[in-house]
């Protein structure tokens, strides 16, 4: 492992500590991908040999997208695997055109990833459309091997039925299943990670939704709207203190919240607003935990011992997700690198290793995380690259059908939001 003894002499620049974690976590995706199929594994765990991720899959194609625009690899590297990947895809279980949370990375069955879950995650399966959509529009080169990648690309993308997902009511289901049908009844309902669902579902060029769905399913008719003040901040939309932060992230490593807005709210400012709140409760840090502060904060989903677990300002017991700071450098640069220095620099030893930074910490209980998880992996890669270069962010708002699908919902979008920031 890299990391510790850094502090006081030879420290790296911000450039270029923010090249070495992005490459660093890049391995994640390309050494550690299923040799089969090449999409990324759900986590580094035995147990999860050949349990690949969609969600982690979208992720992962975007970041093969940034690993060529820095020179990691060949746009020829980058051909070879995507077609491996989109050739999987192909033939892989569907279900009505949506995948499961988990695949088998050798036969592309469906994994159960739970109980009565062992059908379509339209959350998950959107999260793969963000990331194939950004390749689509990346790869737009006249030659055979580019031509295929946005021809399969399309054949997946319009086969997804999102409209058959709202049952026929004005609401978007989150999971279906061959053997238990709607058992699990669990709408998408705002506000949590899942925006990136219903821009996607308006945007289909097939089975499209309604802006009506949008606004009484997802919002709930404003239902959604917060305008409470925590720790001084203004919080537009979501629950209590902003939740986890993986809100402000998911559905924003493509879609630029900077500029865009609905009659509900301005996103930039909601996802900064979620930010800072997360921030400054972890410097009140009112339950006292160990080293919380400036350096050290960001609270969202990871692992804590042996359990995956949410963490918030409303539930906190101590766990510090890597993840969540780092990637929150578009809206809080200046702490954001403050605590991408802190784990890198202090704690370097414990938590930095052969795929970039590990799940998490807890330096209250003296642990510290050996896993990866390609969920929290891939936002590191994506967000450092749009506060970089806006480069994803640029690629996905570019996209006519994404173009489409907001102006459906009644999103306003500034032209910002499609140019590159300057190069960092």
């Amino acid at each position: 492992m890299r990391g510790a003894g850094k502090e006081k002499a030879g420290r790296l620049s911000d450039a270029a500590l923010l090249e070495l974690v992005q490459r660093q976590t890049f391995a994640y995706f390309w050494d550690f991908a299923h040799p089969e199929c090449g999409m990324p594994k759900e986590r580094n765990h035995e147990h999860y040999t050949n349990v690949i991720t969609t969600g982690g899959t979208g992720f992962g194609v975007m970041a093969i997208i940034v690993a060529v625009e820095r020179g990691w690899i060949t746009r020829g590297q980058a051909i070879k695997r995507l077609l491996k990947i989109l050739t999987f895809l192909k033939t892989a279980e569907k279900h009505h055109g949506a995948f499961s949370h988990w695949l088998d990375g050798n036969t592309g069955r469906t994994i159960p990833f739970g109980k009565k879950d062992n059908g379509a995650d339209l959350v998950e399966t959107a999260f793969l459309f963000q990331g194939l959509l950004t390749v689509r529009q990346y790869f737009k080169r006249e030659t055979p091997g580019e031509q295929k990648i946005r021809t399969m690309i399309t054949t997946l993308w319009e086969n997804v039925e999102w409209s058959w997902f709202t049952r026929e009511r004005e609401v978007l289901y989150w999971h279906w299943s061959p053997d238990h049908k709607w058992a699990m009844n669990l709408k998408i309902e705002g506000y949590n990670e899942a925006l990136i669902t219903y821009i996607l579902a308006a945007a289909a060029p097939r089975y499209s939704i309604h802006k009506n769905v949008y606004e009484k399913g997802w919002t709930r008719n404003g239902a959604l709207k917060n305008g409470k003040r925590f720790y001084n901040t203004l919080l537009p939309l979501g629950p209590d203190f902003g939740g986890p932060l993986f809100f402000a992230q998911y559905s924003f490593v493509g879609l630029n919240p900077n500029g865009l807005k609905d009659r509900f709210a301005d996103y930039g400012k909601q996802n900064r607003a979620q930010t800072k709140i997360n921030y400054r409760y972890c410097v009140a840090n009112p339950l006292k935990f160990k080293n919380y502060g400036k350096r050290s904060w960001g609270l969202s989903a990871c692992d804590y011992k042996r359990r995956y677990r949410e963490h918030s300002p409303t539930k906190d017991n101590g766990t510090i997700c890597c993840s969540a700071a780092i990637s929150s450098i578009p809206y809080l640069p200046k702490e954001s690198m403050a605590a991408l220095r802190y784990f890198y620099e202090v704690l370097g030893d414990k938590i930095f290793g052969k795929y970039g930074f590990t799940e998490s910490f807890n330096e209250t209980r003296n642990w510290y995380a050996a896993s990866y998880l390609a969920i929290n992996q891939g936002p590191v890669i994506l967000m450092i690259e749009n506060y970089r270069t806006g480069l994803l962010w640029k690629l996905f708002m570019q996209d006519k059908d994404v173009q489409k699908g907001l102006q459906k919902l009644g999103f306003a979008v500034s032209k910002k939001s499609t140019t590159k920031r300057a190069q960092q």
